[in-house]
């Protein structure tokens, strides 16, 4: 339903910002949610053994709290993503950043007041609930309040802080798990109740963490976009102590208060159906690698190299480093070399490592700690990649299929990987057989590899580039016009 027109500079006015103090609240109030989900998705591994002993409190087996449990998991996470993400796109980032967070300290302190069996499945389902919701909210905000010349650096260190949670869900599990410290029925409870801590630190922050003016200017709440943006510039010239540059632009919306599930569908998929091809390439590229890698890592290390196995979880803490350093280094090249070589790059290269890896392995060539050092140095690319992935899907689409397309492509990429992954690689790892385990590496080199050949050929040069320039909204009247002179924000009935 159209509600009005007008014509705005916000986009441009948001891209000018230099950085600043109100940026790093962003970052810290949505980005941190990724620690969350990687030190979830550890703990859980890590206190599988424990939670099946006699005398935890719960009556599970490991295999079900690694296999059941974590498929629910999965599902919550590949529902909530597709559910929040078009209520997201609906009702704003905002609304639904501060609901799925909600969600997930809610599913994940009743987690850890497990009784029953049935209790801590439905509350593994509902934790990954709200991750997935997370995604689709956090994603687009973050890209549509930080500045086109920061985005890719930004996007890619906050999606690669999932492995900074994942080394403290390492190490966090070998001191709860110690039974001289804590009992065995209260240990692994504890786990996750720091995971509630740690969100209610995160939500405090939160809290004051704005609307996108971007979504609120095409919603019908232009005045609300002008007024916050010109509070942000305000707060950010007394902190420099200079005026900001005029906007280069403005553009024409259209408002409206909704956008139906078919037109974004057909904008994914039938305007851009190059694009739609990237994503799928990128997220099932990233999906198989990574589970052809981690899924079986521990078994790996048991069966061919004798790692015992409660030292195994510090052989995953370095593996972890090495995939946030990954984003932490590269980042910032995804802005200035560009995106198409970056993630064609990083891909492509990942996958060759991976293969050469397969081949030292394949000859005995390897031992526990340089198996190590090649998966750390092939998740060192790799990780940017598959941040990149994230990137791409949040920017090359118009603004109001955003969150849905990142919910799309996020469900795709974790049900391939937390459901196809799994089947594909388990038989292949545990079977004892160096040639089935050279296969499982092979598989996830060759899609890494076929899905930096495709970034090659279709990735969107959107480096330093304004979201609307990349692709214009589906409400956009006229393409963007020089700001001068133009008065922005003016509404016409």
């Amino acid at each position: 339903m159209s509600v009005g027109t007008v014509t705005t500079a916000v986009p441009a006015r948001l891209d000018r910002l230099p950085w600043s103090r109100w940026h790093w609240m962003i970052v810290i109030g949505l980005g941190t949610v990724w620690i969350l989900d990687g030190l979830e998705v550890t703990i859980v591994g890590n206190v599988a053994g424990r939670i099946a002993e006699e005398g935890s409190g719960l009556d599970i087996t490991a295999a079900q709290v690694t296999g059941m449990a974590a498929a629910l998991y999965v599902a919550g996470a590949c529902s909530g993503a597709l559910f929040f993400g078009w209520l997201t796109d609906r009702y704003g980032r905002k609304k639904l950043f501060m609901a799925t967070l909600a969600v997930y300290l809610a599913a994940t302190a009743l987690t850890a007041v497990s009784f029953e069996t049935w209790w801590f499945f439905l509350f593994r389902f509902l934790t990954g609930f709200g991750i997935g919701g997370e995604y689709a909210a956090i994603n687009s905000a973050i890209d549509e309040l930080i500045p086109s010349r920061y985005r890719g650096r930004v996007d890619l260190i906050i999606n690669g802080s999932y492995w900074l949670g994942a080394i403290g869900g390492s190490l966090l599990s070998i001191v709860m798990l110690d039974t001289d410290i804590f009992p065995k029925d209260l240990g692994w409870r504890l786990s996750f109740a720091l995971g509630v801590v740690l969100g209610l630190v995160i939500l405090l922050v939160r809290r004051h963490v704005p609307e996108s003016p971007r979504w609120q200017f095409i919603h019908g709440r232009g005045e609300e976009a002008e007024e916050l943006v010109t509070s942000v510039e305000r707060e950010i010239e007394q902190e420099k102590g200079e005026r900001l540059p005029h906007p280069a632009a403005e553009i024409t919306i259209h408002q409206r208060k909704s956008i139906g599930f078919g037109l974004i569908a057909r904008t994914v998929f039938g305007k851009y159906p190059r694009r739609a091809v990237l994503g799928l390439s990128l997220f099932i590229g990233q999906a198989f690698l990574y589970n052809a890698i981690t899924f079986g890592f521990g078994t790996i290390l048991i069966t061919f190299f004798d790692v015992p196995t409660g030292h195994t979880g510090y052989y995953f803490a370095v593996i972890a480093a090495g995939n946030f350093l990954g984003p932490l280094l590269l980042g910032k090249l995804f802005d200035t070399v560009g995106r198409r070589i970056m993630i064609s790059g990083t891909y492509l290269l990942s996958g060759l490592l991976l293969f050469g890896t397969a081949w030292l392995f394949d000859r005995g060539a390897l031992t526990a700690t340089t198996m190590t050092a090649c998966w750390c140095v092939v998740l060192f690319f790799a990780s940017a990649g598959a941040s990149s992935a994230y990137l791409t899907v949040s920017e090359i689409f118009p603004m109001e299929t955003r969150a849905m397309a990142i919910a799309f492509y996020y469900a795709l990429g974790t049900a391939a990987g937390g459901i196809s992954g799994p089947l594909l690689f388990a038989d292949l790892t545990e079977s004892g057989v160096v040639g089935d385990t050279v296969l499982a590496f092979q598989i996830g080199a060759g899609l890494m590899c076929a899905a930096g050949l495709v970034a090659a050929f279709l990735a969107v040069k959107a480096e330093r580039r304004s979201l609307e320039d990349i692709a214009l909204p589906l409400s956009a009247t006229e393409e963007k016009t020089s700001a001068a002179g133009v008065r922005s924000g003016t509404v016409t009935p």
